[in-house]
């Protein structure tokens, strides 16, 4: 070989070894680059998670704010355990990066202060501390705190972003160059090959070893080339895995998220987007706007153009659950949503798109409405309640006085016509308590197993005179034996108000039609509504072909005193007696009605458990007699009254205010046949507990109860414990004359 090939050799060698070189360093920096990408992903799932905990601890103390649930509280108290760790675990993720660390350090401090703001607020709501939460939203710290926190975490986020894609550049470089050092290095090869070929023609011996010498180095070259390349695939599978895990992740979220450019053109969207608005890739936002109207969170106020958050996100603001209901004008059902947006920056900081990520919350504000219109209707009740046994009270003085008041004054007519006047508006006051107490589901029930379709035929025959010709009165019965478990009266009560209602809603005419089923409400409608238990019920359906209800009307029909019927023509307590009594009895009730089409009312009832019960006869009037009779009442206005109508019956009496004086008397051997209490009486003992400590000290005594209001002392799951009498006030002089000889003729029940 002469000295001027050697040479090129030996160049070509060179140039081949410190390609070999490079290619060895440039690999361990792209094994580093996947590692710094990989950890980079890292981080910003934990900076993701975080985010996640403080929302989830944010929103269960708004959720306890709100319904005072213990399950929002267990719940805020378990995320709130994870959000210090959380915050440390993302620290050590970034311990490579000093700034990054300081942030965190400065963050984590207003998180932790955040989180136990919320607890207090919580501490305090349980208390009832209402000047404590007014002195601590006083200080408006919380949001503050929320929104630094967030800032930090954006800003966080932002930076791992960045370092993101100036890492994934590098990394994808770094490929290029080493396939470029491969590709060079084969060519070198090829070219030296050639040159050993030429020589050999001229010294076979010099052509042998030079051959051997180039075979070596060409396996290790092959070898380092294997290596190189199988270095690369590895780096590539795993950027493609985490490219993977990020598309998976955004395809499988629940919330739908759009990437759209600066003109409002769907860039990218996940499947939740296409389900829940519709959108997909290559639509136009702007254009889209006019398939649907908007509001604001209120459903009254419409959102303007530059209030939408496309508008919004666009023009450079961040946001955080924006309120918005959609009603599509396709007749699909409307949406309320939650949207955040985040505006995108290209390299010289100016607005490229944005990403918006919406979130469905119709289901969890109609259960919100569901809970705060049952909350209202409950506090109606309890207040109803509350004010009855007052009521009741002076309605039994007032009608047992005027009624003996009618009876004395056969001489003089006009007077007695003026105590009729008196005792009929008595009459009507004690029906009014009786609505409200349906409501407020204080009625003590009676039910017994009704076969549904026999008594629905039954009344259908009693509203034919009720409402007149024009009503066309229609039925559609399921076949076969169906009972509830009802109080056949207050069904009775139920379907003619509610036939009423219809009749007024239908002025020219119309149909009304009854109609029973045996249906079972699934956990997914138990789910959707909060106050219904899953099951089997028996459903009677009331429906006419009036006018029709309002959204806003249906919201309040159930409330006692509301009414659309002029003045004086409604007192606006039918419905809602209906749905006491339909709720005391373990069902369900539900309105569906159009405007200028009518309404349909289902009343959900509880099955009962197979053949109908046979209604017991009415025993016949008796009138007075000569036994002692012990009254306790608090009333004093009450207990005068009934201890004179007892006396003038014939019977003895006896008469104690409150349930201690009625002990003393029993222990000092006050002799008695029948105990007449109250059910509520004062001095921390019921009328109940009251019978309990008499019945040990006489085994087997007789008892009968009266109240205008009955709490759990003697009714339970709205009817009667079984035993117990009751006589309701307000009572007639002929109801209490027999109630008491019923009770001293045996079909009382002693006390306990």
């Amino acid at each position: 070989m002469i000295p001027t090939q050697r040479v090129i050799l030996g160049a070509g060698l060179a140039i081949l070894l410190i390609i070999t070189a490079a290619s060895i360093a440039l690999d361990v920096k792209s094994r580093s680059d996947a590692a710094w990408v990989h950890q980079t992903v890292r981080v910003q799932k934990k900076i993701s998670d975080l985010r996640v905990l403080l929302r989830r601890a944010e929103s269960a103390a708004r959720g306890y704010e709100l319904y005072r649930s213990p399950a929002f509280n267990a719940e805020f108290q378990a995320v709130r355990a994870e959000i210090a760790p959380a915050l440390a675990e993302l620290k050590r993720a970034v311990r490579d990066n000093p700034d990054q660390v300081k942030l965190l350090e400065d963050t984590e401090p207003l998180a932790l202060r955040r989180v136990e703001i919320a607890a207090e607020a919580m501490r305090l709501r349980a208390a009832g501390d209402q000047a404590g939460i007014a002195a601590l939203n006083g200080k408006a710290e919380g949001r503050g705190l929320m929104d630094a926190v967030m800032g930090n975490l954006d800003h966080l986020s932002a930076e791992e972003e960045r370092v993101l894609a100036a890492r994934s550049q590098d990394s994808r470089r770094t490929g290029i160059v080493l396939l470029g050092i491969d590709v060079a290095g084969a060519l070198l090869i090829l070219l030296l090959v050639a040159l050993v070929m030429r020589e050999s023609r001229r010294a076979t011996v010099e052509l042998e070893s030079t051959l051997s010498e180039t075979t070596a180095a060409n396996h290790a070259l092959e070898a380092a080339v294997a290596e190189r390349t199988e270095h690369l695939v590895n780096a590539h599978d795993e950027l493609r895995l985490s490219v993977n895990v990020l598309q998976s992740t955004f395809h499988s979220m629940a919330e739908a998220v759009l990437v759209i450019d600066a003109e409002g053109n769907v860039l990218l969207s996940n499947p939740a987007a296409e389900r829940m608005l519709l959108h997909r890739t290559g639509m136009n936002l702007r254009n889209l706007r006019a398939l649907s109207d908007v509001f604001h969170g209120d459903g009254v106020t419409p959102l303007k153009a530059d209030e939408l958050p496309s508008v919004r996100v666009l023009r450079g603001e961040k946001f955080e659950d924006m309120e918005m209901i959609v009603r599509p004008h396709s007749g699909n059902p409307p949406r309320h949503l939650m949207i955040s947006g985040r505006p995108m920056l290209d390299g010289q900081g100016d607005i490229s798109g944005a990403v918006l990520v919406y979130h469905d919350a119709t289901m969890s504000r109609e259960t919100e409405r569901q809970l705060y219109q049952s909350q209202k209707l409950d506090a109606i009740g309890k207040l109803t309640g509350g004010v009855a046994h007052d009521f009741n009270n002076m309605l039994t003085v007032i009608s047992g006085n005027t009624e003996t008041l009618v009876a004395s004054l056969k001489e003089q007519p006009e007077l007695q016509r003026v105590a009729r006047l008196i005792d009929e508006a008595a009459e009507r006051c004690a029906e009014l308590i009786q609505h409200l107490l349906a409501f407020a589901r204080r009625q003590p029930l009676q039910p017994r197993d009704v076969e549904i379709n026999a008594a629905i035929a039954d009344i259908a025959k009693l509203l034919r005179p009720t409402l007149g010709e024009q009503i066309q009165i229609e039925t559609v019965l399921e076949q076969g034996p169906m009972t509830a478990h009802i109080d056949p009266s207050r069904l009775t009560n139920a379907v003619l108000n509610m036939a009423i209602n219809a009749r007024d809603a239908m002025p020219n005419g119309g149909k009304l039609l009854l109609e029973t089923h045996r249906v079972v409400l699934d956990e997914a409608y138990a789910q959707a509504h909060a106050d219904v238990v899953a099951g089997p019920y028996v459903m009677l359906a009331v429906s006419d072909t009036g006018t029709g209800m309002s959204p806003d009307i249906q919201l309040k029909a159930f409330e006692p005193f509301f009414t659309t019927k002029e003045v004086g023509k409604g007192s606006g307590l039918g419905l809602s007696m209906v749905y006491g009594f339909v709720k005391q009895s373990g069902g369900h009730i539900k309105i569906y009605s159009e405007e200028s089409h009518g309404t349909t009312i289902k009343l959900y009832l509880p099955p009962g458990d197979g053949m109908a019960d046979v209604a017991a006869t009415g025993a016949p009037q008796i009138e007075g007699g000569a036994e002692t009779i012990f009254v306790v009442e608090d009333d004093s206005l009450v207990r005068t009254f009934v201890t004179a109508q007892l006396q003038s019956l014939g019977y003895k009496t006896i008469a104690a205010p409150d349930g201690k004086t009625a002990l003393e008397l029993t222990h000092a051997g006050q002799p008695f046949d029948l105990l007449f209490t109250d059910v509520v009486i004062p001095g921390g003992m019921s009328g109940r507990e009251l019978a309990d400590e008499v019945a040990k000290l006489r085994p087997g005594v007789k008892v009968l109860y009266t109240s205008g209001y009955t709490d759990n002392a003697i009714v339970h799951h709205g009817k009667l414990d079984d035993g117990v009498m009751l006589l309701t006030k307000p009572y007639r002089r002929n109801q209490l004359a027999e109630t008491i000889r019923k009770a001293l003729g045996g079909d009382g029940m002693a006390a306990g």
